[in-house]
């Protein structure tokens, strides 16, 4: 029973435990208690251990008594669900949905007997849970003041976090801390136990509702904050309405957190139906020259978004099997200070050096597809005017996906009230949560995919809308271009088991030249860039370098041009939090496997047994590692060695990585 006093809150709950429901294989258990007053908490426990103690369940409303106290339980139900769905693309084709449900209707009796339900999904891998309040004339309009939601960890923790609140938003570094001296966290937050127990805190099916963010209550007392609304309570529903999840992914270990589809199952199937025009695939672009300062956005003698500029890269695209070419700067609004403003932009008007329907054409002709470009600036209420107008003309063009920016300080987003008139407000909040998703189901209308920059988190909504195909939504590659600061050497490690727990990241990798603006170092093997393809996951993947990189390095560039962006499967290998991983995964295409492997500052030799690959089976192995003489920290960071050889699922490599290093691997049946 897990009847003890909720840890470092000060408040003992009652002997009544409500309901409970265990996991598929029994490992996971929840209880759902009543405390003192009707109050309501949640307990969890794995292999008879507790994991979660008692921690409160409720909300605090603005316009009506508290949703927290007087509860009584009107009726409960415990049934089981188990089936196995297919993915139009992703880490893997097949996914299978099986958890025991737990649904508690309860009542507050001297509040006219309003209601408010409570489910629980409990899978093997961890537990989702959420509110749902029907429609009742005791509350017609719920505007929530504060969500009681806690999450009290029972075992002394470790934490890996990321600061919510502040000005970078969701582009901050990755915090190691003891769980008690974690701040106010963003999700996915990773935590790992004393006893190696991992769980990944984040939530599932964010539809217009603030997203949530964690501060510390005390100790290892975590507690729901919904990110703040401009113009009054962070959310208002009218009528019947349900939260989005609440999601404790659980395992062993790092990896077992990675090979979780609790998020995604949390989420309603596709509501788009064929999306056969959605097209994972590779791109190049007009784009890591300007954060080099060899070209601008803006117009004028250095403008990159140039007729003669965007040819030489569809040319290139062409000549090496990229899909696409992206574009930033083609339209007008870029000249003067955009970031944070947005008030010129146009989204259907070009620069007269960019000449956008004859480049699509031409394009087209070489088969190869021009990816639009939508930077709001953060302006959103601007943007929404002519957002059918950009998709109509780039529908029209042949343009059939857009990667979109909202590049502007947290909290200064400008949104539009329903007076017409704007105000700011953060791109999380329950407005930013609408604007995000209504961008990404009007973009479906003209069969157009969306790749979100400076976005609201991931929270699993690909599989409904399988257009959103990738975001942002952390650090990526171009804070090593900017050089003030570059990221981590653990970067990359940190983000596979922290915000790749979330979904698709488009990391832009694939930085041969190893060197950002005026030639400054960032902390990388040439091989670790390769190793990025495949470890940070994405349907869309830009190979971000320039040109004449990719031309001066042929041989690791192949790789680049080898590896797809669409699975049929995917193994985490190995990996510690903040250290190392290794991922294999297949093409969906072919029976050909990809590995990647990363470090941090640490040279590791890891095994890599392959056990995976068809039994009976001989493959090549075409191997792309660090040479024995490679780091990040010196100019031997480009040494890199490519070889062969034979091998079968009897076969273990022996990664060795060098510091900052990586290995990538593509492993083809012999014929």
């Amino acid at each position: 029973m897990l009847l003890a006093a909720c840890a470092g809150s000060g408040a003992a709950w009652a002997d009544e435990v409500l309901a409970s429901v265990s996991s598929p294989d029994r490992a996971i258990s929840v209880e759902v208690q009543l405390g003192a007053g009707g109050k309501l908490a949640y307990a969890i426990q794995r292999r008879g251990k507790p994991l979660i103690a008692p921690s409160r369940l409720g909300f605090v409303l603005a316009n009506a008594p508290q949703l927290d106290n007087g509860f009584t339980l009107d009726k409960q139900s415990v049934s089981e669900h188990d089936d196995t769905w297919e993915q139009p693309w992703g880490e893997r084709r097949y996914v299978r949905n099986h958890y025991k449900e737990l649904r508690l209707e309860l009542v507050q009796k001297e509040l006219q007997n309003r209601r408010m339900a409570l489910v629980f999904r409990v899978f093997d891998d961890g537990v989702g849970f959420r509110y749902e309040i029907p429609d009742q004339p005791q509350l017609k309009e719920t505007r929530i003041a504060d969500e009681l939601t806690e999450f009290v960890v029972a075992p002394p923790a470790t934490a890996w976090w990321q600061q919510a609140g502040e000005t970078a938003a969701l582009e901050y570094a990755t915090h190691k801390s003891p769980l008690s001296e974690v701040g106010m966290a963003n999700t996915p937050m990773t935590i790992r136990t004393q006893d190696g127990t991992h769980i990944a805190f984040h939530e599932a099916a964010l539809v217009d509702y603030a997203s949530m963010w964690l501060r510390k209550v005390e100790g290892q007392k975590l507690r729901a904050h919904l990110t703040p609304s401009a113009t009054g309570a962070p959310v208002v529903r009218q009528g019947a309405f349900t939260t989005p999840w609440r999601t404790m992914q659980i395992a062993d270990s790092a990896g077992g957190l990675y090979m979780s589809d609790l998020v995604l199952n949390l989420n309603e199937p596709n509501k788009l139906g064929d999306v056969s025009w959605v097209h994972p695939s590779k791109f190049v672009g007009v784009w890591w020259e300007m954060h080099l300062e060899k070209s601008s956005w803006g117009s004028g003698a250095k403008h990159g978004a140039t007729t003669a500029n965007t040819r030489r890269y569809i040319d290139f695209a062409a000549k090496n099997g990229f899909r696409g070419v992206l574009v930033e700067g083609w339209n007008l609004g870029w000249d003067g200070n955009w970031s944070g403003s947005g008030s010129s932009f146009s989204f259907t008007e070009s620069y007269p050096d960019f000449d956008l329907p004859g480049l699509s054409a031409y394009a087209i002709g070489k088969g190869v597809r021009l990816i639009g470009h939508h930077e709001t600036g953060g302006n959103v209420a601007r943007y929404e005017k002519q957002m059918d107008a950009g998709y109509q003309l780039y529908a029209k063009v042949g343009v059939d996906s857009i990667k979109s920016g909202y590049v502007t300080d947290a909290g200064t987003a400008l949104f539009a009230g329903p007076d017409g008139s704007t105000h700011f407000a953060y791109t999380d909040s329950q407005e930013g949560s609408r604007h995000y998703l209504k961008a990404v189901t009007e973009a479906a209308r003209y069969k157009l995919a969306i790749d979100t920059h400076e976005p609201i988190k991931d929270t699993g909504l690909r599989r409904t809308y399988p257009n959103w195909v990738s975001r942002e939504g952390a650090r990526g590659m171009e804070y090593n271009a900017w050089g003030n600061p570059i990221n981590s050497v653990d970067h990359e490690v940190n983000l596979i088991f922290t915000r790749m727990l979330s979904g698709p990241m488009d990391y832009t990798p694939g930085i041969l030249s190893l060197e950002g603006v005026k030639g400054k170092p960032i902390n990388s093997t040439q091989a670790k860039q390769l190793a990025s393809f495949v470890v940070i996951y994405s349907p869309i993947v830009m190979a971000a370098d320039l040109i004449e990189n990719y031309e001066k390095y042929p041989g690791p560039f192949k790789f680049i041009k080898d590896v797809p962006t669409d699975w049929s499967d995917t193994r985490v290998i190995n990996g510690a939090m903040g250290e190392y991983a290794t991922i294999a995964r297949k093409d969906r295409r072919s029976d050909d496997w990809y590995i990647g492997s990363v470090t941090d500052g640490a040279a590791r030799t890891l095994p890599l047994p392959l056990t995976f690959l068809d039994p009976g089976k001989r493959y090549t192995a075409e191997i792309y590692r660090d040479g024995d003489q490679a780091d990040y920290r010196t100019s031997h960071r480009f040494d890199i060695v490519i070889e062969k050889q034979e091998v079968t699922a009897k076969t273990t490599l022996q990664l060795k990585l060098a510091p900052g290093g990586g290995q990538a691997i593509r492993l083809t049946p012999t014929k």
